[in-house]
């Protein structure tokens, strides 16, 4: 019964494909679309209409596929050809080209290492569905592992597959993700909730924007699942409103799936229901912290409280609440659909599966890229990324956004992993990975990340709210040549004070960027001091 409904649902899409012998894919997510790529997917429709090919070629809008900076990004199947920085102009020469030679100007080469070093689960969609039909997304094997679910599994099974997946959160320090179910589902109280953490906040992120611009049916089908396996009714997306094309076309795929009986009583009639609502933050960075979070949902200041109790005892308004990013319920689907045993083989042995990351900065290819984990840094630098522009030098990389370590090239060769990482003085974090040129300068860098934290600190605690002041001040001095070796000592102290004695993971997580460049570039800092030059003068003579 259930499958049937689901077929009745993309029976269009599927009659649209089998007619057409190609497919014209336009980059329809933030980054093409602030190049343009709206008005090429309105050339591609009208040229089409006006040559009458309408259901020979199919032209639609898709999501992200990856390479950011060649947009607007085209993709043509079953050509297999992707073009890049296409203009409405272009439109008819592409056409022309269908099924023979590609237009060399504008064609990439998908056997680039971009393409071929990524491994894509949590992304396996992005490029392919159009994200504001739902039709398409179940075409694409969307809701079947829901409907897996509904139909010949029990909520302990599920929780027991994502717990042999070895799937960690993918929105922080990488807490299991089954485990985190498990205590939840076992949670008393006569109700729960199911939280959908989308405030992505870091400066150089955009993953889980670009998942919900892309595939937002996904999510909701992770969430639906979380809920029917810990027994809760009612799920909140908690989304940044800075994202206004993450907001439209989620809340239209809430809307859709409602009207089919997806979401709300009844779940594809069934005996489960799920409701799902968005609650759009005003941009606090704090409140990616889920206690925060939970706060602002509620509808009071958001601002972190101690724990324990933890949200899965005690979360919104006093009842267990599972909380997990994006990216940890789009991975979800494709555990149930494909099995545990599948997903715990890509990977390491204590970070399992793949990792969606941001490629921002210095780097030749900027985008949105999934690699499996245990890949090194400099396969993403050099292989994926394409290396540093200008032939400039590698410096560092920055993981983990503001809460992250600036990482030398002398661990270049180390694995990705959540471990590898916190060993180097870093995290993994929500994905952020900018990389940094020989043109930096390091303390800069630890300066500008330090004012990100003490602006974004919500002030509730006092390591934090003084802390990061002192720290930043301290930073400036530095900079300023006005620095002594004390005030190093003094830099280094304040450091393990504020990740000691900070409330939250924002402070103490803040000094991670002074930290692991004093640690790897305090020769930057030193020859900042006062003195530094006269002393060095002296000695040379």
């Amino acid at each position: 019964m259930i499958q049937r409904e689901l077929e009745e649902l993309c029976r269009t899409v599927r009659d649209e494909l089998e007619a057409s012998s190609h497919q014209v894919h336009i980059c329809t997510a933030a980054g093409c679309m602030s190049t343009g790529s709206d008005l090429v997917l309105e050339a591609f429709r009208e040229e089409v209409k006006r040559r009458e090919q309408k259901t020979e070629i199919l032209v639609k809008g898709v999501g992200c596929m990856g390479p950011c900076a060649g947009g607007p990004v085209v993709v043509v199947e079953p050509d297999h050809v992707m073009y890049h920085l296409v203009q409405p102009d272009d439109v008819t020469e592409i056409l022309d080209a269908l099924g023979g030679e590609p237009v060399k100007r504008l064609a990439v080469p998908m056997t680039n290492p971009f393409f071929s070093r990524q491994r894509k689960i949590v992304l396996e969609n992005c490029g392919i569905v159009d994200p504001e039909r739902l039709g398409d997304y179940i075409a694409h094997d969307g809701y079947q592992s829901l409907a897996k679910v509904l139909t010949s599994m029990e909520p302990l099974e599920v929780i027991d597959q994502i717990m042999k997946s070895g799937l960690r959160g993918r929105g922080g320090a990488g807490y299991p993700t089954g485990l985190k179910w498990s205590t939840v589902a076992k949670a008393g109280g006569s109700k729960k909730y199911v939280v959908c953490n989308a405030d992505e906040g870091d400066p150089g992120a955009f993953m889980d924007r670009s998942v919900l611009e892309s595939d937002p049916h996904r999510v909701l089908e992770g969430m639906t699942i979380a809920a029917i396996a810990v027994g809760a009714e009612e799920g909140f997306v908690y989304l940044r409103a800075e994202y206004p094309l993450a907001i439209a076309r989620l809340s239209k795929a809430i809307r859709q799936a409602e009207r089919a009986g997806i979401l709300g009583k009844r779940v594809l009639g069934t005996t489960h229901s799920f409701d799902v609502q968005i609650r759009l933050g005003a941009g606090a960075f704090v409140c990616g912290e889920e206690t925060a979070l939970l706060a602002s949902i509620e509808g009071n200041r958001g601002t972190p409280r101690p724990r324990p109790p933890y949200p899965a005892e005690a979360g919104l308004w006093g009842q267990s609440t599972l909380i997990n990013n994006v990216e940890t319920f789009a991975n979800v689907p494709a555990i149930i659909r494909e099995g545990a045993e599948w997903f715990a083989r890509i990977g390491t042995d204590g970070s399992k599966g793949t990792k969606v990351f941001a490629l921002a900065g210095r780097i030749n290819n900027t985008g949105l890229i999934e690699v499996p984990m245990g890949i090194t840094l400099r396969e993403i630098v050099y292989d994926i990324g394409g290396g540093i522009p200008e032939g400039r030098a590698f410096k560092a990389v920055q993981t983990g956004g503001p809460s992250g370590g600036c990482i030398p090239e002398q661990f270049l060769d180390r694995a990705v992993d959540y471990e590898t990482l916190a060993e180097l003085g870093s995290i993994m974090g929500s994905g952020g990975m900018i990389i940094i040129d020989d043109t930096a300068n390091m303390v800069d860098v630890a300066k500008y990340f330090m004012d990100f934290s003490m602006s974004e600190s919500c002030g509730k605690c006092v390591p934090c709210r003084v802390g990061t002041v002192h720290m930043h001040n301290l930073l400036l001095k530095v900079l300023d040549g006005a620095a002594q070796a004390e005030d190093i000592t003094l830099l280094e102290d304040l450091c393990d004070t504020v990740k000691t004695c900070s409330l939250c993971g924002l402070g103490q997580s803040a000094p991670n960027p002074v930290l692991s460049t004093l640690q790897y570039f305090r020769n930057e800092y030193d020859e900042l001091l006062v003195g530094r030059d006269r002393d060095a003068g002296e000695e040379e003579k």
